[in-house]
C-alpha cells in the first residue's frame, strides 16, 4: 500500500504580487478561492499563512462518465479532477491533498481512473467520508494514504450494474466479472480487507431488501478494515499536516 515518492517540480499557481510590497493580493487570492469552490468544490487550505500547502478536493454527487448527466444532477466531472491531480503532483507549493467524499457512486471506469490517480500521487493524501461513499466511491475512499469516516457516514459495496442493451451470453457474465475483479482488487490492495471478503460483502443477500450488497456505517467500516479511523475534519487535517511535516524532514 506504500507509494513511490517522486520529485516535486513546477508551480501550480502564480500568486499575484502588489507592486509596492511584494506580498500576495489578499482580495485576488480570495476571489480565486471563491471561484474554485463555486465551480469545482476545490480550495487551498493555508492555516492563515497565505501559503496554500493543502489542496482540498471534494468528490460529491454522482461521478460523471463519458456522457454528461442532466443539468439537475450534482456531479464530479473526472475531466476536471484528473488534470487538477496532475497539477498537484507537479506543484512545489501543494504538499498534501484532503479528499472530502460524499458520493452515490457513478461511472466505474472514470471512478477507478480517479482512484488510481490519487493512489499514485507522491504527496501525502487523506480521505474523509462525510456523508456517503457508495459503489465506486469505495475505491476513492481507500485510495488515499490514510482515511477517516464520520460516525454517521456510510459505505455501500454492491455488484456492478449496467444500463442499456446487454447480450444474454456467457461472455456477458465474464465481462461483468472482470469489471468487478478490477474494483475488488483495487479495494483489497488499498485497504485491510482481503479480496474474497470484499466479494462476499458485494454479493450479500441479507442486508438490503431489493438489492445485493452490504451497507457499512461509520465504525462498521473501520472494524471491517476499509477505513482506518473514525473522525472528522479536525482529525483528518491534523493527520495530513503530520504526514507533511514528516515528508519535509525526510
Amino acid at each position: 500500500m506504500g507509494k513511490k515518492k517522486g520529485k516535486r517540480g513546477g508551480h501550480m499557481e502564480q500568486k499575484t504580487q502588489v507592486k509596492n510590497g511584494g506580498n500576495s493580493s489578499v482580495s485576488d487570492q480570495s476571489g480565486k478561492s471563491d471561484e474554485r469552490i463555486e465551480e469545482y468544490g476545490q480550495v487551498l487550505l493555508d492555516e492563515g499563512k497565505g501559503r496554500g500547502d493543502i489542496y482540498l478536493l471534494s468528490i460529491i454527487g454522482e461521478i460523471e462518465g463519458h456522457e454528461n448527466l442532466n443539468s439537475g444532477s450534482k456531479t464530479t466531472k473526472y475531466e476536471h479532477v484528473l488534470p487538477k491531480l496532475a497539477q498537484i503532483e507537479d506543484s512545489r507549493e501543494i504538499e498534501g491533498v484532503l479528499l472530502l467524499i460524499n458520493t452515490q457512486g457513478g461511472d466505474v471506469s472514470c471512478g477507478l481512473a480517479l482512484a488510481e490517480m490519487v493512489a499514485s500521487l507522491s504527496k501525502p493524501t487523506v480521505s474523509l467520508v462525510i456523508g456517503d461513499s457508495h459503489s465506486i466511491g469505495v475505491p476513492l475512499a481507500v485510495s488515499a494514504d490514510d482515511s477517516f469516516i464520520v460516525p454517521s457516514a456510510s459505505m455501500l459495496i454492491h455488484p456492478v450494474r449496467m444500463t442499456g442493451m446487454t447480450i444474454g451470453a456467457p461472455q456477458t457474465y465474464h465481462y461483468f466479472q472482470r469489471i468487478q475483479d478490477r474494483i475488488t482488487g483495487f479495494i483489497a490492495d488499498h485497504s485491510d480487507v482481503p479480496q474474497d471478503k470484499i466479494e462476499e460483502l458485494m454479493m450479500n443477500t441479507t442486508d438490503m431488501t431489493k438489492d445485493l450488497g452490504t451497507l457499512l456505517v461509520g465504525e462498521d467500516a473501520v472494524r471491517m478494515g476499509l477505513i482506518r479511523q473514525v473522525g472528522g475534519i479536525d482529525r483528518a487535517l491534523r493527520r495530513l499536516r503530520e504526514m507533511i511535516r514528516r515528508r519535509r524532514k525526510a
